[in-house]
């Protein structure tokens, strides 16, 4: 099906993706409810309703991002450059004599940015990679993500060993940050004012291969008008030697970078799924 979709114009695939965010929101009850419970733990200052509202929106952009991963799957370069819209130093990974961390939170957007590291530059971009438990969609995700070349994923549960070789010969590290994988390697950190398992990897993985960490962020535009990507300048305070204040760091900044655009971040993941000892669940 996102094969045969991708043919038709971006347009047409972003309203077909909305009327798919609608109906998700009328039937995807759990994700609904975590959604809908991720905002009011970040944001407690605005009423129900505004809220409900936020998340219905966010479900159209959910809805596009399924049906338009497609296009990220099969369209050929050259279309995907048309409509991908970089901005910023996109050219760092290549220049640097340090390797380049890019540190891209869970936005829609998230794989176009995926995408635009592979067109837009020519450094080797690599990347830790969550296996799906169905073997068929895994197969499609993972020749979808790497079809572009230069590329190269790693699963989380594999030793690190093989991602840290790779970043020492130079390649440039994909890194998603803002997910909760349990307090393994991470601590409660303030996201919104709520403690949340964090990775404190970012911080020292930086530090320990002596990278470079440029933030990125993506975003898709309205209707037919394709993506907007930002390679921002690279951090200068970025790692410390304190990496529990780097992680804070970070998170403030991806507070700062939602509150621009929140209807576009991923709230029905359980974000604060981990809780400190003795907390009670949030979900």
């Amino acid at each position: 099906m996102l094969w045969l979709l991708h043919w038709l114009p971006l347009g047409v695939q972003a309203a077909l993706g909305r009327s798919l965010g609608r109906l998700l929101y009328a039937t995807a009850g759990a994700r609904r409810r975590i959604a809908l419970r991720n905002l009011a733990l970040c944001f407690p200052e605005q009423s129900q309703a505004q809220r409900e509202q936020l998340a219905r929106e966010h479900f159209l952009w959910l809805g596009r991002s399924i049906l338009e991963r497609g296009l990220l799957w099969y369209a050929s370069p050259a279309r995907l450059k048309r409509l991908i819209h970089v901005e910023g130093d996109v050219g760092l990974a290549e220049r640097s004599e340090r390797p380049v961390m890019w540190l891209v939170p869970h936005f829609m957007a998230l794989d176009v940015a995926g995408a635009s590291v592979l067109l837009f530059q020519t450094r080797k971009g690599i990347s830790i990679y969550q296996e799906q438990s169905d073997a068929v969609m895994d197969a499609a995700i993972r020749r979808g993500r790497l079809r572009l070349g230069n590329a190269e994923i790693f699963p989380r549960d594999d030793s690190a060993k093989a991602l840290f070789r790779a970043i020492r010969r130079g390649d440039a590290f994909f890194n998603l940050p803002d997910m909760d994988f349990g307090e393994r390697d991470a601590a409660f950190v303030p996201f919104f004012g709520v403690p949340a398992a964090t990775l404190l990897a970012p911080s020292r993985l930086a530090r320990a291969l002596n990278m470079v960490v440029q933030p990125v962020i993506a975003e898709t535009l309205p209707g037919g008008q394709g993506y907007r990507v930002r390679f921002m300048p690279a951090w200068t305070d970025f790692p410390s030697d304190d990496a529990l204040t780097d992680t804070a760091a970070m998170n403030r900044w991806i507070e700062a970078e939602i509150r621009r655009n929140p209807a576009q971040y991923l709230w029905v993941h359980k974000r604060f799924k981990t809780r400190p000892a003795g907390e009670a669940a949030l979900y």
